[in-house]
């Protein structure tokens, strides 16, 4: 077999990785899209998992590729990137998620993935090789994406709280029954839209190192795009049910109307990344929406001892799963 038919396999194989992040990715946070619409009990489980998948492809239709173009172009420079720092990139990634799923620590598969592009480059040609202002972005939105999912979310519960004041208990639930089904859905549009982005970029980012694409292309190859969106539906669809009770109930009770305003402050704060071509964390985000809602309540509301457990997880995502990816790079050159 000659090099470039052993470079097409190598290329194919790191692609079934990518899309086994992606399926991952979907299966990891869908948690962050169905935990606040089930723990209310608008929805039963599959049937939430079945409508989140759904927003979940719907958003190809809906976001340009602005974060799939900061991944793919925009962390680290031209040249330094290889078929072993995808390797590394995408198995530290694989299992810090493994590692927080099984746990049920809500953590971020975007920032796992960001920490093993991180690794791996490092791991290869120093800190040197990655773009700062790409990377300052985005650990700026690691810092601003909860904070707007809080004020969003606490800003719209306060809103709500005066428009309705005047409302019976019976009905105010009856109402935001169904408009949780509108909230769940723009989140869910907004997980689809920023987090398989995520993926097309670093399939992207090997296809231009591999010769497979070409540096002026403005966009990846349309198939890229369609498998992407597809694996996350799917793994949406299967659920990540062990970290479901930790984002719906564990960290304060929510009613609709609670569920409503945290879905549409973090829909509203993936909108917004989306469009900024800031690849963010959907689990950071929900969070700090379903924060601010229990806040508003009131403080004891919040149980701020699970919220600090998953603050701790979101400080080591980047640096764990950046040694695991520097960790595989090695193997990779190794072995390979």
């Amino acid at each position: 077999m000659d090099a470039v038919q052993v470079s097409f396999w190598v290329v194919v194989l790191l692609v079934l990785l990518a899309v086994v992040f992606d399926f991952m990715n979907g299966f990891h946070d869908a948690a962050n899209s169905i935990a606040t619409v089930v723990s209310t009990g608008v929805l039963k489980p599959q049937q939430a998992v079945l409508f989140a998948a759904c927003f979940n492809f719907i958003a190809i239709a809906v976001f340009q590729l602005h974060v799939a173009a900061t991944i793919g172009k925009g962390i680290v420079l031209p040249g330094v990137v290889d078929q072993h720092v995808v390797f590394g990139a995408l198995v530290g990634a694989i299992l810090w998620n493994v590692i927080t799923w099984w746990f049920g620590i809500p953590s971020s598969s975007s920032h796992a993935l960001i920490g093993g592009i991180v690794g791996a480059v490092m791991a290869k040609a120093g800190t040197g090789s990655l773009v700062a202002a790409g990377l300052i972005k985005i650990v700026l939105f690691i810092l601003l994406s909860p904070l707007l999912g809080f004020l969003f979310g606490s800003l719209l519960m306060v809103v709500v709280a005066w428009i309705f004041r005047g409302f019976s208990p019976l009905r105010i639930d009856k109402w935001f029954r169904r408009l949780q089904l509108v909230s769940a859905g723009a989140y869910s549009l907004g997980h689809g839209g920023n987090d398989a982005q995520k993926t097309i970029g670093i399939i992207w980012m090997l296809l231009l190192a591999s010769g497979y694409a070409q540096a002026g292309d403005a966009m990846p190859p349309t198939w890229v795009i369609w498998v992407c969106y597809l694996a996350i539906s799917i793994g949406t669809m299967f659920g990540g049910w062990r970290i479901v009770r930790t984002m719906g109930q564990k960290i304060t009770k929510l009613k609709p109307v609670g569920g409503f305003c945290a879905e549409t402050g973090g829909a509203l704060t993936l909108f917004l990344a989306t469009l900024l071509g800031v690849p963010v964390s959907t689990t950071h985000t929900i969070t700090g929406a379903i924060v601010g809602v229990g806040s508003v309540q009131r403080a004891s509301a919040v149980r701020w001892g699970v919220a600090g457990s998953i603050v701790w997880a979101w400080i080591f995502t980047i640096p764990a799963s950046a040694l695991m990816a520097a960790i595989a790079y090695w193997v990779s050159n190794f072995l390979f």
